[in-house]
């Protein structure tokens, strides 16, 4: 039976545009071409999972509109379970404007919209997925206290919990004992601990502070260098896959699933993080969040291109 993941967290439209390089503030200059995509952390981690081969169950909002329809037909199309994704009359879709570079690079304002609205009581009613998952997806495009609860849930029922803590901002104590592994990039790592990460002795140290300060594992992005794993019996830097990069947008959220998908199904760190590298470096060659998300197939294919690593992951 495949595994089980659950997510819980933000929906969004994605307003997509392709330009020469990102406008400096008070500029406005031509783009190219204009997409309207679906997106949003959660959802795209949703999906990613989706298509690695994972019984996925979202747990979100959004609005009663014609954006958060198509959103839930998406969710549909990759087999997601979206029984407790809430249709919020009160607040409209969550929503993104991105703006791509012609190196891949974006920049990205996000109107959360009915994402703001997941409460406590929304995670409690989808308390039947929580009981057979295999692992829990969060981000931080939720309310803090329905994170902390979502948490708190899947930590009660030995469920493990990943978290994604973007967009970055400080985490209260309570959160951080009840992850059991924390994926955040250089600049979250940078806010969350107050230290540098400017090379791989500062990364490693910010990694030690922050499970010093609670979290089980810690497995710091470091785009194109790889993901440094930092865990009780091991502190290892896995590299990244060489790709020609078209789009970075959802290489993250890619990166997260397939390290979900990994540990669901038994895999040991080591190899789940390679699992997410494969699955982020897929991601930025094609343009978009979800539109670029890999089939395990590709996954797969380019993982067994790539040599295993050394034994001894420490999981």
């Amino acid at each position: 039976m495949p595994a089980q993941v659950v997510v819980v967290g933000s929906l969004n439209v994605d307003l997509v545009i392709r330009s020469a390089r990102i406008p400096r503030p008070g500029e406005t200059i031509l783009g190219g071409e204009f997409h309207t995509l679906p997106g949003g952390k959660g959802a795209n981690q949703a999906v990613a999972a989706a298509r690695l081969g994972a019984r996925v169950s979202m747990v979100g909002r959004v609005g009663d509109d014609a954006f958060g329809q198509e959103l839930l037909n998406n969710l549909s199309a990759d087999g997601i379970d979206h029984t407790f994704v809430l249709r919020d009359g009160a607040s409209a879709t969550g929503g993104a404007l991105i703006v791509v570079d012609d190196a891949g690079q974006n920049t990205i304002v996000v109107a959360s919209g009915a994402n703001m609205n997941l409460s406590p009581a929304d995670v409690d009613a989808a308390a039947v997925v929580f009981a057979t998952a295999d692992a829990l997806l969060l981000q931080l495009e939720s309310p803090m206290e329905t994170v902390i609860h979502a948490a708190a849930l899947a930590s009660a029922q030995g469920v493990p919990v990943i978290l994604n803590p973007a967009p970055a901002r400080p985490l209260p104590q309570e959160l951080l004992t009840l992850v059991d592994v924390l994926v955040p990039n250089e600049s979250e790592t940078a806010l969350l601990t107050g230290m540098p990460v400017g090379n791989q002795e500062e990364a490693i140290a910010a990694s030690a502070a922050l499970r010093l300060a609670g979290v089980g594992t810690v497995i710091l992005t470091l785009g194109e260098r790889g993901a440094l794993l930092a865990g009780a019996t091991v502190s290892r830097l896995l590299p990244a896959f060489d790709v020609d990069p078209v789009d970075t947008t959802a290489a993250g959220d890619a990166f997260l699933a397939g390290l979900a998908v990994a540990l669901a199904e038994g895999k040991g760190l080591a190899e789940a993080v390679r699992w997410g590298n494969a699955a982020g470096a897929l991601a930025t060659t094609r343009l978009g969040a979800q539109t670029s998300l890999p089939a395990r197939q590709a996954v797969e294919q380019l993982l067994a291109a790539s040599p295993a690593p050394s034994q001894g992951d420490g999981s």
